[in-house]
């Protein structure tokens, strides 16, 4: 992590993190058909089994990623954003390896996500093949379609 670079849990009554996650969902649903987008809204980020992190530099907040705790031991990636002003910096990287440590934690044997296909999610999809995730079959209660993609990364003990 960069030096200065802070990890914290989510607080939602940030407007700093209400305003990312507003364009976030806007951008999931500007690039995904309408039965596609499976990202979480704040009501969805407050539930329980969910956790939102915040990484910080100073004042700024620089990305968001939250993890799902399944209860058959699988950790799930959800709403993973770098705010644009913060692109290329390692932000992304970041709290992946964050979010990958935390399922550790939990005992967790496998982290997986859901994702979609086309330009706006190549990004994400570098990223996450980067670290060693490969692409299997839908999980946790999701259907596959054209549009959606699953990506897994078994985790060994840390």
């Amino acid at each position: 992590m960069q030096p200065g670079w802070r990890i914290l849990p989510a607080d939602f009554d940030d407007a700093r993190l209400q305003a990312l996650l507003t364009l976030h969902l806007d951008g999931m649903r500007r690039y995904s058909p309408a039965c596609g987008v499976h990202a979480l809204d704040l009501s969805g980020l407050r539930a329980p089994g969910v956790t939102l992190y915040t990484l910080w530099h100073d004042e700024a907040l620089l990305g968001i990623g939250a993890l799902r705790l399944h209860p058959d031991g699988v950790a799930e990636i959800k709403s993973m954003r770098t705010h644009p002003d913060h692109l290329g910096r390692g932000v992304g990287r970041t709290i992946l390896e964050h979010l990958i440590a935390e399922a550790r934690a939990h005992g967790c044997h496998r982290i997986s996500l859901e994702t979609g296909s086309g330009p706006a999610f190549d990004a994400a999809l570098n990223l996450y093949g980067a670290r060693g995730f490969k692409k299997g079959e839908a999980f946790g209660g999701y259907t596959a379609s054209d549009f959606n993609q699953f990506y897994h990364l078994d985790l060994q003990p840390a």
